[in-house]
């Protein structure tokens, strides 16, 4: 069984963080963090999710490569999510997507940092499964 919340953990720890969410490809929720945030965090990523899967797509018709995380700024915060890495010849893990929402003043940079690392990893044990 994979420790979400101890993946997790470093991330809910950075500055201006609200809520996250942890979804496998086809946009199946395996984690929800959204005691802080007052939303239905599940809904809200499925929908993003879902965006995320129109813009990919609209992204490889121009003849670019695929999204690797896509971003909402508004007044109030961000809302993300980012896929984790991983290339399209050799891939050796199952591929995950992480939601975030922050606050506006959250240290975004930071956020991705950690994200990123928390996505091979989970994505890493999920694999291993």
């Amino acid at each position: 069984m994979i420790d979400f919340d101890q993946h997790m953990k470093k991330l809910r720890s950075v500055n201006g963080y609200l809520g996250s969410a942890v979804l496998n490809y086809s946009g199946e929720t395996l984690y929800i963090d959204e005691e802080n945030t007052g939303a239905d965090i599940g809904y809200a990523s499925a929908i993003f999710n879902d965006s995320f899967r129109q813009i990919n797509e609209a992204s490889l018709d121009v003849g670019f490569s695929d999204v690797a995380s896509f971003e909402t700024k508004t007044e109030d915060g961000h809302v993300f999510l980012m896929k984790s890495a991983g290339s399209h010849t050799q891939d050796t893990h199952s591929k995950i997507d992480i939601f975030c929402i922050f606050r506006d003043d959250g240290n975004i940079a930071l956020a991705k940092m950690v994200i990123d690392k928390a996505s091979k990893a989970i994505s890493q044990e999920l694999a291993n499964i």
